[in-house]
């Protein structure tokens, strides 16, 4: 299987680390599974696939944090069904979180970033960032701090994991 992969990744019109960035740019995925592909199938040593894969992960995140606004406004004029949506939405994730948000507010975005598991991340974060109001270039900086533990976290679980394998 791993081989298929690889020659699948090898036929792309594409340079590697290309693929691994938009790979890390993938909603959910993120360099949880970047960073690993980058490592495991296409054989990289740790610090380009730890790079390329941050690098692919942070890059949605100023286009997330700078459009959603517009975005959201825009639906508001041109689909009042999904404006309603999303104002319900915010306002019951305001209402449900902003009480421990802003006790720990930089911390836990930092945090909420840089916890490898589904439905966090880079692109929950920035979401995040936006419903709790964080100023864009601060949700920018503290995000690429978690995404860079994150990626810390990711290589030592990878690293084991291909310690077991190897013996």
């Amino acid at each position: 299987m791993r081989e298929a992969v690889q020659q699948w990744v090898e036929s792309l019109p594409i340079p590697e680390p290309v693929a691994v960035m938009l790979l890390a740019a993938l909603p959910i995925t993120e360099l949880r599974l970047a960073l690993p592909f980058a490592r495991g199938v296409l054989e990289w040593s740790l610090l380009p696939a730890l790079f390329w894969s941050v690098l692919g992960n942070l890059l949605p995140v100023p286009f997330i944090l700078w459009l959603l606004g517009p975005v959201t406004s825009w639906a508001e004029e041109h689909w009042s069904w999904l404006h309603r949506f999303l104002e319900r939405l915010f306002l019951h994730t305001r209402k449900r979180h902003t009480a421990k948000f802003d006790r720990l507010r930089d911390l836990a975005l930092i945090a909420f970033v840089a916890i490898p598991l589904p439905v966090t991340g880079a692109w929950s974060g920035s979401l995040a960032a936006f419903v709790f109001g964080v100023e864009r270039r601060r949700a920018l900086a503290l995000i690429a701090v978690g995404v860079l533990v994150a990626g810390v976290v990711v290589s030592l679980l990878v690293e084991a994991g291909v310690m077991l394998a190897e013996g």
